[in-house]
């Protein structure tokens, strides 16, 4: 397959953080492939890469069990669409990013007419119902990977899968200067010569479960070290809202600056960071600082959990290293004395310089320039699919 052979690609993302990583893999396809096209669904970066989009990807984009289900039908017929309109246009291969309710349904149907498939991000198979790799194999081709024991999961179950590294690494700098962060935030320091980041969630629900003791451990913290100036960023300014006002009821005199948006610039002016799990954990690490990572479930999902969970640990940076390197703390754990002692003992450790050390290194293996890496295979398989039809 020479490089201006026509290709069709189709590629689903469903929300922003899939539409950022559709726009690098779209963006490198088109640098190592001229003659491709895209089709499928995708938001405004994977549109400026070239993608004729067939729906809003807004649509795609919702979260909770109510919320879905007050929006199945329409979900529904997004799919019997785009389903009709790629065995029409037969791609090379169908990627979908993320999104895997809604991907992999798609990606079975096209598999069974034919159709190379491959899935962009791995599902948490390997930490939860690890009963739905059947459900995975019998509809992609192959796994993208972006942590490197999710690869290990799938050469177990015998499903080709390739690790990528994580784009984050290859984005972040190794080396982010704590000084330089805080004269960028404007950050008013005045007396004050330690910074602690506050991330209690994006979510109005996260920060519902998690602000009102994240504020109390700041107060515990504050009593404990009174030189302290904490900083929270916040995703949108009715969570701004919603935070201050707890702050106002709870811990009014603590000296609170909030941000608009600008996360990880935040936590790279911070000495510690108490912080919420996700993918937030994992930027953490890569700026290298030292973490407390709490969280708290709602009653019956956490029961729900406990028993389907099969991982060791539920936050990135732990689960990277193989072992305990920052302290979590879930459900009742999560307590003012708690937070307050594990970050004075994280903050501690960090002196030491072994924390920087491991953050280090596990930054540079997920450093693999995961858009190329994952091109290079879609157009492996794309062509495997060509010469094979």
């Amino acid at each position: 397959m020479g490089k201006n052979t026509p290709l069709l690609i189709a590629v689903i993302a469903g929300e922003h953080s899939g539409d950022l990583l559709g726009a690098g893999l779209l963006r490198e396809l088109k640098q190592q492939h001229p003659g491709v096209r895209f089709i499928g669904v995708g938001g405004p970066l994977m549109e400026a890469e070239g993608l004729q989009s067939l729906i809003p990807m807004e649509d795609l984009a919702v979260m909770g069990l109510v919320e879905v289900l007050g929006r199945l039908r329409t979900l529904l017929n997004h799919r019997k669409r785009l389903v009709a309109t790629f065995l029409e246009q037969a791609p090379d291969v169908f990627i979908g990013i993320d999104a895997p309710d809604f991907n992999l349904p798609i990606a079975r149907r096209l598999k069974a007419h034919g159709i190379a498939t491959m899935h962009y991000v791995s599902p948490s198979v390997w930490a939860w119902r690890q009963g739905r790799i059947k459900g995975i194999k019998a509809s992609v081709d192959h796994v993208l990977c972006l942590l490197p024991f999710e690869k290990e999961f799938y050469d177990k179950h015998r499903l080709a899968a390739t690790f990528v590294g994580h784009p984050l690494a290859d984005s972040i700098p190794m080396h982010w200067d704590r000084q330089q962060a805080q004269q960028e935030l404007a950050l008013k320091l005045n007396e004050k010569k330690h910074v602690i980041a506050l991330l209690p969630g994006s979510r109005g629900g996260e920060i519902a479960r998690l602000g009102p003791v994240f504020l109390q451990a700041a107060q515990l913290y504050l009593q404990r070290h009174p030189d302290t100036l904490f900083i929270s960023p916040m995703i949108s300014s009715a969570r701004a809202e919603q935070f201050r006002a707890m702050q106002q009821q709870l811990a009014p005199e603590l000296p609170l600056q909030l941000l608009d948006g600008q996360s990880r610039k935040a936590m790279a002016a911070a000495d510690g960071l108490v912080l919420t799990s996700g993918t937030v954990t994992l930027e953490a690490m890569l700026i290298k600082r030292p973490m407390v990572v709490a969280y708290r479930f709602s009653w019956l999902t956490f029961q729900i959990m406990r028993r389907m969970f099969k991982a060791a640990f539920f936050s990135l940076p732990n689960l990277l290293a193989g072992r305990e390197l920052v302290p979590e703390l879930l459900q009742s754990d999560v307590n003012p004395d708690s937070i307050v002692q594990a970050l004075e003992k994280q903050l501690d450790a960090a002196d030491h310089g072994q924390l920087l050390h491991t953050f280090t290194k596990l930054h540079t293996d997920l450093q693999r320039d995961a858009d190329a890496v994952s091109a290079r295979v879609a157009l492996e398989l794309a062509q495997s699919s060509q010469s094979s039809n």
